[in-house]
């Protein structure tokens, strides 16, 4: 059945973001738009008065020397109007309009009063700026020493009043745009990011309740190589292995059913054939029941010992131990064993060699590896046991005569009930657990067990333990 790939368009968390990405960044706009506003307010204010001063000084510097030239004020007050125009060439000599903008208000002849050495008008404020006249500044206007009148120009708070709802009004728009903008930009970029990131989170919910309810075939997309990505791919990874747990969980119950039937069915078949007078009711047919009695409890046993470690519960009693002398022992031992099976037996054992082991699961571990040799090995074939010890592990190579064991099969020997013929035969071996039950003893040492093609032309079993150092080698 082809992966089920969960999508999903909504998802809670993703409005959240939504929400408190778009929040935060319409605080961070507004905190913005009022402390530029508040700057400018102050900066701008500042520029005036220092802006005006300088146009004051340079008005008055030129006008002492037009006073000089013209010989008093007299021309002024029959024209007025020559007033803008003196203004004008005095602040923007050269230009014949002045500029626009701001720096013009700054320079308009209309901001200026002018009276003469007596203290009366020549150049006055506009009728409707009376009231204006308590507040303006003065500055001498000289020449060579002497004080020929008095320039008064507005201060920039009068100004203000005119100029800053002129440009303060044009930045502040300018600046309600700029924030406008950003926040717009905040919400495309909250709300893109919320749906990205609410959809894939929104799709890892639902596949983990696909799991939780036994659906082990649904999977996520995997894009991209951040962390989400990596999430996913270990989710399919954990959705594959619980896929594949299943699996083998339904061919260990058919598994074990089959194993169990066969004897059962022996038994029975035995037992009616003595019932009917087919089978003599003597001790050699008791016999034979008795050997099949005692091959279901071998494997009740062994499915209990299996069950055992799956639960970590496995009876172990760990002490230090010779390894090297617990495998001599055991090989001298199996010596009329693998001489009936038609084996040669070399070994190569180094020791000593401490480890923490349990002494009885060890000898279990041995003798399920020469049934092993024993049930698989095509006589006359031959056995290699060696033992070493490189620094802090202590090795035990296995390795047989043929039949080999094909590549692709190497790693699912440890399988429970597993047989690389595919038959459920006892003419070509046991149960199919002897070999799990030596991956569990292993693990329960603390120790790994690797098959590989033997150079002899059979199969290679590497078992790595932890050895002891010198001090924990007291039992």
């Amino acid at each position: 059945m082809r992966p089920r790939l969960l999508r999903a368009p909504f998802s809670h968390l993703g409005v959240k973001l939504f929400v408190i990405i778009l929040s935060v960044n319409v605080a961070i706009a507004g905190l913005v738009f009022l402390s530029v506003s508040r700057s400018l307010d102050r900066g701008f204010l500042d520029y005036l008065e220092t802006t005006q001063v300088q146009r004051a000084e340079t008005l008055a510097e030129g006008l002492g020397q037009e006073w000089a030239r013209r010989g008093g004020w007299q021309w002024l007050r029959d024209s007025p109007p020559a007033w803008e125009r003196l203004v004008r060439q005095q602040l923007w000599p050269g230009e014949r309009q002045p500029p626009h903008g701001i720096e013009r208000r700054l320079g308009d002849a209309r901001d200026f009063v002018l009276h003469d050495a007596e203290g009366l008008p020549v150049i006055g404020l506009p009728p409707d700026d009376q009231e204006m006249a308590a507040e303006l500044h003065w500055l001498p206007i000289e020449y060579r020493g002497q004080r020929v009148g008095t320039l008064g120009y507005r201060p920039p708070q009068q100004l203000m009043a005119r100029m800053d709802r002129i440009f303060l009004a044009r930045q502040q728009r300018n600046l309600g745009i700029i924030v406008a903008s950003l926040g717009l930009a905040s919400l495309l970029l909250a709300g893109g990011l919320a749906w990205w990131l609410g959809r894939r989170t929104r799709s890892m919910a639902l596949a983990t309740r696909s799991l939780i309810e036994g659906d082990y075939s649904a999977r996520l997309p995997e894009r991209g190589r951040d962390e989400l990505s990596r999430l996913a791919r270990d989710f399919n990874m954990l959705a594959a292995t619980l896929e594949a747990s299943r699996e083998a969980r339904s061919r260990w119950v058919s598994d074990i059913a089959h194993e169990l039937r066969t004897p059962l069915a022996v038994l029975r078949g035995e037992i009616e054939a003595m019932q009917d007078g087919i089978r003599p009711f003597n001790e050699d047919n008791l016999h034979s029941l008795s050997q099949e009695v005692g091959q279901l409890e071998r494997l009740v046993a062994d499915l209990r010992l299996l069950s055992q470690s799956d639960a970590g519960a496995l009876e172990v009693q760990l002490a230090p131990l010779d390894l090297a002398a617990s495998l001599a022992s055991r090989l001298e031992e199996a010596g009329g064993w693998l001489g009936d099976c038609g084996m040669t037996l070399t070994t190569s054992i180094q020791g000593p060699a401490w480890i923490r082991g349990d002494t009885r699961r060890l000898r279990q571990l041995w003798t399920n590896l020469l049934d092993n040799s024993c049930a698989y090995t095509t006589s006359p074939g031959q056995l290699d046991v060696s033992l070493t010890q490189d620094g802090e592990r202590v090795r035990v190579t296995w390795q047989d005569s043929p039949p080999g064991v094909p590549e692709a099969s190497l790693e699912r020997l440890t399988e429970r009930l597993y047989r690389v013929e595919g038959s459920r035969s006892r003419a070509s071996g046991g149960s199919g657990l002897g070999l799990s039950i030596a991956s569990a003893l292993v693990k329960s040492h603390g120790g790994t067990m690797q098959a590989s093609p033997s150079p002899l032309g059979g199969l290679c079993w590497t078992l790595e333990f932890p050895a002891l150092v010198a001090d924990e080698r007291t039992p």
